[in-house]
């Protein structure tokens, strides 16, 4: 995979998914795609997957002669995350049963 520029109102580095990708956020936020999904480095170095269909339709290549005369680095750093990890998803769960399961309080 190979990192490209994009842009909306920001600008961003993406890659395009080869396979599916699941890792979890300094923040501890889940994150997972599918092949063909993207995964997006904001200016900041924060690391998301977007879905193809909505990254497709929002996100604008850059061409190659304006990425040359920007002064952006790529400032995050991709360490320790898997080439690709099968997405695993678990059966949704209510409000009330996320919210016993995270606080350790009961409701009646």
């Amino acid at each position: 995979m190979e990192w490209k520029t994009y842009r909306t109102r920001f600008l961003v580095k993406a890659k395009q998914l080869n396979s599916n990708l699941s890792f979890i956020d300094p923040l501890g936020r889940h994150h997972s795609g599918r092949k063909g999904d993207y995964l997006v480095e904001s200016s900041d170095g924060a690391f998301s997957i977007t879905p193809r269909r909505i990254f497709e339709d929002v996100y604008v290549t850059m061409p190659a002669e304006h990425r040359a005369t920007m002064r952006t680095e790529h400032r995050g750093a991709f360490i320790g995350l898997p080439e690709a990890e099968p997405v695993r998803r678990k059966a949704p769960h209510s409000y009330r049963e996320r919210r016993t399961a995270s606080s350790g309080v009961q409701l009646m």
